[in-house]
């Protein structure tokens, strides 16, 4: 369920983003003959507004973190996989690995060929981060 949440957040913020769509419009696109159940839904929807309220904190832990690289070269795609992900890891209490492993599926999904090794070379980095205490995150479950 988390997984398609996740795809369903990664397609409205995309749309938005990148195709300058009002928020609730892009949303309106995306659910259409979405079969995802309320919860998977009130999970994406909150993965796009965290990440819509706090875009400034992400974007700059996000271009800290990437090495040689400013958003501008990057693949859209990859630009919002790594943005819905940084804002997972950062803010709420998803286990890592899992998230991670989603990301990089959905980047190969739909990006380049080499779109889930980028995505999974900047999140390990991003954990990394995280792990020695340069960046605070939320609690992770068990």
């Amino acid at each position: 369920m988390r997984r398609r949440a996740r795809e369903l957040a990664f397609k409205v913020l995309f749309e938005h983003l990148q195709g300058d769509v009002p928020l609730e419009e892009a949303w309106r696109h995306a659910l259409e003959g979405e079969e995802l159940d309320e919860e998977g839904r009130a999970f994406a929807r909150r993965l796009v507004e965290g990440f819509a309220r706090r875009a400034a904190e992400v974007d700059r832990t996000l271009a800290e973190t990437v090495e040689g690289w400013d958003f501008s070269q990057m693949s859209k795609t990859d630009l919002a996989v790594l943005r819905l992900a940084t804002y997972e890891m950062l803010y709420e209490d998803t286990p890592f690995a899992p998230l991670i492993e989603v990301a990089v599926k959905i980047a190969g999904k739909y990006g380049g060929e080499d779109s889930g090794k980028f995505v999974n070379g900047v999140l390990a980095r991003l954990k990394r981060r995280i792990d020695a205490g340069e960046l605070t995150a939320a609690p992770k479950k068990d």
